[in-house]
This record gives structure tokens, sequence and C-alpha cells, in this order.
């Protein structure tokens, strides 16, 4: 029989590890962002802290490296509160997140049965994570910092986790990597392209206007819109783009634009997009496009005249 002695794991309130939320808990987890990507399954690197997103600051937004997919980090050293669960969604749309991770000291029921609905009633890429934060000891040892997921997608294979343990990309992953590698090879002058990216968007900020042009990629063709910086909502960004509704119906030689929240002016080039012999009008397209647009947010009312 052993006679290891063996010490007992007790729970430790969470303000003994990190006193004040906004200068102790976000700067920590900003830095040891690892800890919760092991948790969640996700690689995760940081893109900024404290976020201003309209009146409000998001606490971190991440970016999963692989795919580009933005990542929404919320956190309460406090039991969770619908002005959180409020403040996420708002930010959802400001900063164009695809995965929402919300931390706090322990959720009420309610909470999580809001997370669940939105797990359920969302399409891919969104997914939706409920996580409990705790603080643990043995004996006199240094706190030990635990997150637990209490809420997660049904299946979190979702098409939202492109990269497995294993390092592998999904279907729809390598395929998307595999046309971006591909644009960056006919158009290698092309700005913003990444070698591997995996995503689904590329970012053109134009900043002369502080307004960025976006290039998507999708199974049934591809399409580039305007939006606003990081971080700024519709009603911050129509006042600068709405008068230029004229001006890009004259300019791209289109009437009726699709608006899609934050998207404005999207034109699209509906294409089978897994079909390779189609890759080149993609790419052409694609660039052509996104080459007009610039053109136009730095022109203005003087833009009337492009063809």
């Amino acid at each position: 029989m052993t006679n290891t002695a063996l010490g007992t794991l007790k729970r430790v309130e969470v303000r003994k590890a990190w006193p004040h939320e906004a200068n102790d808990f976000t700067p920590w987890l900003a830095e040891n962002l690892d800890r919760l990507s092991s948790e969640l399954d996700i690689e995760l690197e940081l893109e900024g802290q404290e976020v201003d997103v309209g009146s409000y600051r998001a606490d971190l937004v991440a970016r999963v490296p692989q795919t580009g997919d933005r990542v929404l980090i919320e956190n309460q050293l406090e039991w969770a509160d619908l002005q959180h669960l409020g403040q996420i969604l708002a930010y959802l749309a400001g900063l164009e997140a695809k995965i929402v991770v919300w931390i706090a000291k322990d959720f009420r029921d309610e909470h999580l049965s809001a997370i669940r609905w939105l797990n359920e009633h969302t399409v891919d890429p969104f997914a939706f994570f409920a996580v409990q934060v705790g603080v643990v000891q043995i004996g006199d040892s240094q706190f030990a910092p635990v997150f637990d997921i209490l809420e997660r997608p049904n299946e979190w294979n979702r098409q939202v986790q492109e990269v497995s343990k294993s390092g592998e990309l999904s279907s729809s992953g390598q395929f998307r990597r595999s046309f971006w590698e591909y644009f960056s090879v006919r158009r290698p002058e092309a700005p913003d392209l990444q070698p591997g990216y995996a995503g689904s968007n590329i970012w053109h900020d134009v900043h002369e206007v502080g307004l960025r042009v976006v290039q998507f990629l999708a199974a049934k063709g591809v399409g580039v819109y305007v939006t606003g910086k990081w971080g700024e909502t519709q009603t911050e960004v129509e006042p600068q783009i709405a008068p230029l509704q004229g001006v890009f119906s004259t300019a791209l030689e289109a009437e009726n634009f699709s608006h899609n929240g934050n998207h404005w002016y999207v034109t699209e080039l509906k294409i089978d997009a897994y079909d390779r012999d189609n890759w080149d009008a993609m790419v052409d397209w694609l660039d052509d496009q996104r080459q007009k647009y610039e053109e136009i947010l730095r022109l203005g009312p003087n833009a009337s005249d492009l063809k």
C-alpha cells in the first residue's frame, strides 16, 4: 500500500486570481489564449483587445489562422447576464465574427438556453460557446485556471471547425485554400493574399476613405461588397456609404444591389465555384471588380464616368 501524500483540490474565488476583470483577467487571457484554445479545440490568434464596436468595446477579438474566421471573446467574472448577451449580439454585426465565446463565472439556465437556441437556429459557420471560468488550488500551490465548456454547437465538427486535431483541413477548407492559391498564381500582384489562407473573405482597406472592399468565395459563385472599418456598425457607416448609391450604379452599370446588414453594394458572379474550369473567370472577375470598387471609393462623386 502506497504512502504517497495526496493534496486536496479546492475551488478558489476567481477574484482572488484576477481582482479586476478589465485590468487583470482580460490582459491575462490575451497572453494565454492557448489555454482557452486547447479547451475549445480551436487554434486562436489574438487580433485585438478592448476593440471598439460602436459605443462599446469587445473584450477580445481573435482569429482562426487557418480559416481567417473572426472570434469574439466576451468576459465576465460574475454570473452571466442579459446585458452581456445583448452586447454579444450587437458585436456580431460590427465585427463580422463567426465564433462567439462567452466566458463567465457561472451561467443561469436561461442564458445557457439562449446559447443553445443560437447554435440550433443559425447556419454554418456560426458557432456559440458558453464557458465557465474557475480557479483551483492544491494546498498553498499557485492558482490554476479552469475552463469548463457548458454549451457548444451540437456537433463540434461543424464547418466552422475547419481544422481537425490532426491539422488537416476539411473538404470545404481545402477547396477554399486551393482557390486562393490559384488566385495568387494567376494574379500575383493582387494584395492581401496570405499563403495557405483557407477562409471565405479577403479584406482590402481603402485607407484614404476609411472603408474596406471585401471579396468573398462561396459554393455558388464569388462576390464583392463594401463595408466599414473593423468594429464600425451599420449605423455608423451608413452616412458615408449610402450617398454613393448613384455613383456605384453608374460606374458598375448596375441598377440594383443586394444588401445584407453592413455589406453594401454587393455584386456577385453566379457560377459553380467547385468547377475548376470556371476559376480563370472567377479570379479575373474578382480582381477586376475589386479594383473598380477601390477606384470608386477613392474618387467618390467623380467616379460616375468610370466604365
